[in-house]
């Protein structure tokens, strides 16, 4: 959907999780390519199973290192997928652990879990991405056309009083 203004429109829980990479042994690929392409697989994975909780995500290029941007429906789904011994998370963190002992420092991993209460978004001239892209992207209306008033509309009931 392309439009002139977009916003976004969820309604339910939303948890936005970060998680990164610094790399300070950039010569050493064998120590950090290992934890580089194991979050790509974790993504498909998540991709395919109908119910993960997982909505959308975004690849960062941050100054530190890469990071992924993800949206989950509940923090439950995203700690639930972190402890499923099925999944591809679990293997991929008991080997992050093992390099990390016989090659501190070499590799870091770091994320940051927001539960989100209300959240606010516009989108430009711009095709959906970010939130619009992981939940629903619509057309900005005049009751929408400011900021503050996209951000006063509580998520988790449309019609709760404002």
């Amino acid at each position: 959907m392309r439009s002139s203004r977009l916003t976004h429109d969820h309604d339910g829980d939303l948890v936005v999780f970060l998680i990164g990479m610094t790399i300070t042994k950039p010569w050493r690929p064998d120590l950090w390519l290992p934890v580089f392409t194991a979050m790509p697989r974790m993504l498909r994975e998540l991709e395919t199973q109908e119910h993960s909780g997982l909505l959308g995500y975004e690849y960062l290029a941050m100054r530190t290192g890469p990071t992924v941007l993800q949206y989950w429906d509940s923090q439950q789904a995203l700690y639930a997928y972190a402890a499923a011994p099925e999944g591809r998370h679990l293997p991929a963190w008991r080997a992050f652990h093992r390099r990390a002992r016989k090659n501190p420092g070499a590799v870091g991993i770091w994320h940051e879990t927001y539960v989100v209460d209300r959240a606010e978004s516009v989108y430009n001239d711009s095709r959906a991405v970010g939130l619009a892209r992981a939940t629903h992207a619509v057309p900005v209306t005049a009751a929408r056309s400011a900021g503050a008033q996209r951000f006063r509309r509580h998520r988790r009931s449309a019609s709760a009083p404002q």
